[in-house]
């Protein structure tokens, strides 16, 4: 006996001009350099597809809208053992990571690359994903747990918000956690 393997259809992205209402809920807990910018971009990349998107930023995802920590995100190699330098694709060699000027000399080398390509820095990137209407939430938790409050945040910052009432406005949303 043969059986036929059942697949399920194709899923084909459609790119008319038509409303939606899907939603992303995009939760932001890292504030490394590296940690931020995926969020961002997905972001970024479904508001322009006309997708509802909400940011939910979380314990050390509070740096990229800390305004005292925004303009100061880093890069750490340690621990990153996919870690490559821009030179013949060569890798950083983990026992160096942690040496002394090791992050600073990385952290400048990744912003002089997205610099090079035209990449915003994070807030002007959240500048711009706030102009295509997207949404910026802090957790209520991690700003009690820090002793923080809305003057410790970006202006744009929508509110501080309970986790159950971000899953609750985002209902029905795909959800990143990153």
């Amino acid at each position: 006996m043969t059986t036929t393997p059942v697949t399920a259809p194709a899923i084909v992205p459609n790119f008319d001009d038509e409303e939606t209402d899907r939603k992303l809920a995009i939760i932001c807990s890292k504030g490394n350099l590296d940690m931020a910018y995926p969020g961002l971009i997905l972001g970024n990349a479904a508001l322009g597809e006309g997708i509802e998107t909400h940011f939910f930023f979380t314990f050390w995802g509070f740096d990229m809208i800390m305004k005292s920590r925004m303009n100061d995100l880093t890069f750490s190699p340690v621990a990153n053992t996919a870690m490559h330098l821009p030179i013949r694709d060569m890798k950083l060699p983990q026992a160096l990571a942690p040496a002394p000027g090791i992050s600073r000399m990385t952290t400048k080398m990744m912003k002089k690359q997205m610099d090079d390509l035209g990449i915003p820095t994070v807030p002007d990137f959240l500048d711009q994903i706030v102009a295509a209407g997207g949404h910026l939430w802090a957790c209520q938790l991690s700003a009690d747990m820090n002793k923080l409050d809305a003057s410790d945040f970006r202006d744009d910052i929508e509110g501080i918000i309970t986790a159950a009432d971000f899953i609750e406005m985002t209902g029905g949303a795909q959800l990143l956690f990153i």
